[in-house]
């Protein structure tokens, strides 16, 4: 009987055990980077480069993951990412605890369906007693939102900087929206700039534009002009060339000569016309198929004072033109006034405590609703890492903006569920109620595992927080700075009501889907 399917349901539990172990496998390797005490992770890439961090979604986006279901988790972390910007790692914990939940369940016999369907009732109440316990904030209440942020920052590598980085993070946020009108933030108009030198502390808010590179200094062009008219262009200032493959064969002095003096004239008709509009600011995009610039352009163009700043990124093209309310030119005979911004100063500014250099324009003219962040580290790692902890930040307002409550920090909210889902589930019938506890159960995952990166007793500590929370105390949670249960709303540690709510029916319904397979079938 080789080609016959196994009888019963062996199979199923089968496919079903090894799609909960592989997803625990995943859920597992990164619990232990949850909370202020966690750890952080060392990843090495195949091209040798090296990435110091414990922010979920990163570890798991870089993890070469295989199985199926594993492979959900994976983009589990990256939905909750995208919706709360925090609680990355949180989410795949609560959803690994959840599936062993469910093992347990289904070895009790319990149908698979059943399970799902109480688990996503049970995901409903948790949501609702979230909100019960929640407090609604006020954005112009700066230091509410301040307490949310440097909650977020105080897990990440860069936690000893959160009273540079938090106020940056509010402030670049309630710069670029409307507190009374806003419901969402587009974090595209917050760019960060990167640069090596200084420490964190030098990181600054910059109303205006900075540009990664400096000034071009061939022949001695401006590095500094007031009243900047300024042009992005995509075209190239350099001269013509054949198309591929072809080439011209040049046999006399007197030919070659007629072509570099055409060239010149070329290429100095050109700069004069963008002269001629009054542009005194020249950004050129970077160019793949020709040299977007060449030496004697740039000559011609430093003997016209006009102020050259070459490799713009493409994808950067879109964000400078709304920050400077200009328009990107592709032709030389698109050259209008019309498209040229303006700024009261552009000038290239060296970095202090290292070699690089940056080109600012301040007192932009219309300047669109944007903001840049100046980051600076001591070493590529930390500033990748400090770019990824201001994204969380960031994100935290953007939650808040989202939905204007604020909840409990240290396993307070997940706590409380536990407590109420338990009371909750008495008075379900049969087989939905057990399910509940289970689920439960679950949730007290994420004080246990707080309490065990931070060296406490895990038993003890979730015991004594079940019992205060017995006892009334909702807003108790576990300090793990003094390995003690406190009010969460005294200690100021503080999260957006929406990272729990979208962590809970997140995993809820990814842990559904896990069991609703029954069946692997691999096609070629």
């Amino acid at each position: 009987m080789s080609g016959d399917r196994q009888k019963g349901n062996a199979k199923e539990k089968d496919v079903r055990m090894s799609n909960i172990t592989a997803a625990k496998a995943v859920a597992d390797a990164i619990r232990t980077s949850l909370g202020p005490r966690g750890m952080d992770k060392m990843i090495q890439r195949g091209d040798g480069e090296v990435l110091i961090t414990n922010d979920g979604a990163t570890i798991l986006s870089q993890l070469q993951v295989f199985h199926p279901t594993a492979q959900m988790l994976v983009q589990l972390s990256k939905s909750q990412d995208i919706e709360a910007g925090d609680g990355t790692t949180g989410i795949c914990v609560i959803a690994g605890a959840l599936l062993q939940a469910c093992s347990e369940l289904l070895a009790k016999g319990i149908h698979p369906t059943m399970i799902a369907d109480a688990f996503k009732q049970a995901a409903a109440k948790a949501e609702e007693i979230l909100i019960s316990v929640a407090r609604p904030v006020d954005l112009f209440d700066r230091n509410a939102v301040l307490d949310a942020v440097n909650t977020c920052l105080s897990s990440k590598v860069v936690h000893n900087n959160a009273d540079v980085l938090a106020p940056i993070a509010v402030n670049a946020v309630l710069d670029i929206v409307d507190p009374n009108t806003a419901t969402n933030v587009d974090l595209r108009d917050i760019k960060v700039v990167k640069q090596v030198g200084g420490t964190m502390d030098d990181t600054e808010l910059v109303h205006g534009l900075v540009l990664e590179h400096g000034a071009k200094h061939a022949s001695g062009g401006p590095t500094k002009i007031e009243n900047a008219k300024i042009a992005l262009i995509q075209f190239c200032l350099s001269a013509p060339k054949t198309d591929m493959e072809n080439n011209v064969v040049v046999s006399d002095y007197a030919a070659m000569d007629r072509i570099l003096r055409e060239e010149r004239k070329y290429i100095l008709a050109q700069c004069k016309k963008i002269q001629k509009w009054g542009c005194n600011v020249l950004l050129i995009q970077k160019s793949i198929l020709r040299d977007a610039y060449n030496d004697l352009s740039l000559h011609f163009l430093a003997k016209l004072g006009i102020m050259v700043v070459t490799d713009i990124d493409r994808n950067d093209v879109d964000f400078i033109a709304r920050t400077l309310n200009l328009q990107p030119i592709s032709h030389i005979d698109h050259f209008t006034p019309e498209k040229l911004g303006q700024s009261g100063l552009a000038q290239e500014v060296t970095i202090a405590g290292s070699t690089s250099k940056v080109v600012k324009f301040t007192n932009i003219v219309n300047m669109g609703r944007t903001i840049t962040i100046l980051m600076r580290g001591s070493n590529r790692l930390v500033i990748d890492e400090a770019e990824r902890s201001i994204h969380d930040a960031l994100c935290v307002v953007r939650s808040l903006v989202k939905k204007r409550f604020l909840i409990g920090g240290g396993g307070a909210p997940e706590a409380e569920c536990a407590l109420r889902i338990t009371q909750w589930s008495k008075t379900l019938p049969g087989v939905a109620s057990y399910c509940a506890r289970a689920f439960a159960e679950a949730l007290e995952i994420i004080p246990y595992t707080l309490a065990e990166n931070s060296g406490m007793n895990p038993i003890s500590i979730v015991t004594e927080l079940r019992n205060r929370h017995n006892a009334g105390m909702t807003t108790g949670g576990i300090n793990v700075k003094s390995g003690t249960i406190s009010d969460m709303w005294a200690e100021k540690i503080v999260q957006p009501l929406l990272v729990n709510t979208s962590e809970i029916s997140l995993a809820t319904e990814c842990v559904g889907m896990i069991l609703k397979i029954d069946d692997l079938v691999p096609v070629r």
